[in-house]
């Protein structure tokens, strides 16, 4: 028995894509006693994290886009649509990992201070103004920074 283990870990190892495809066929065949169980549990664990993961640097991405429209006047008009492209793209990816996975809106809803904050931190660096003028407390709510019609400034005035 314990051979067998090593077997199963050893092609886990080795060829993950082969690993994949035998569990992926003892689980339709109901072979459940052969399945590579402590590595199965592992990459099943991986995959939530992967997903939230995403999903934080999808926000955080998007916060820093938003804040980069709010508060970098100078560069505004030359980078709006490019930058508004980018704000289109996380939102989508965002909209993507919501309608397959609902429950990560709690999971946003909870990283939501924590991914605007690291998204300021990217905004900070790259427009080197000063920290002062962009709050550490979020400018927009979650719901608007995913509004696909939401925008913090209207760009026909401000520009």
């Amino acid at each position: 028995m314990s051979m067998e283990i090593e077997v199963k870990k050893s092609l886990y190892e080795t060829d993950y894509q082969l690993w994949l495809a035998q569990t992926l066929k003892k689980l339709q065949l109901g072979d459940f006693e052969n399945i590579d169980l402590e590595n199965l549990i592992e990459e099943v664990e991986s995959l939530g994290r992967s997903d939230r993961h995403a999903a934080s640097s999808y926000l955080m991405r998007l916060c820093e886009h938003l804040l980069k429209l709010t508060y970098w006047k100078s560069e505004r008009e030359m980078c709006f649509r490019g930058w508004n492209l980018e704000i289109t793209n996380f939102r989508i990816q965002i909209q993507e990992q919501l309608e397959t996975s609902p429950s990560l809106k709690t999971f946003l809803q909870e990283n939501f201070l924590k991914q605007y904050k690291n998204g300021r931190k990217l905004f900070l660096k790259a427009s080197d103004l000063d920290y002062s003028l962009v709050p550490e407390q979020p400018c927009f709510t979650l719901e608007q920074a995913l509004d696909e019609d939401w925008l913090p400034w209207n760009s026909r005035i401000d520009l």
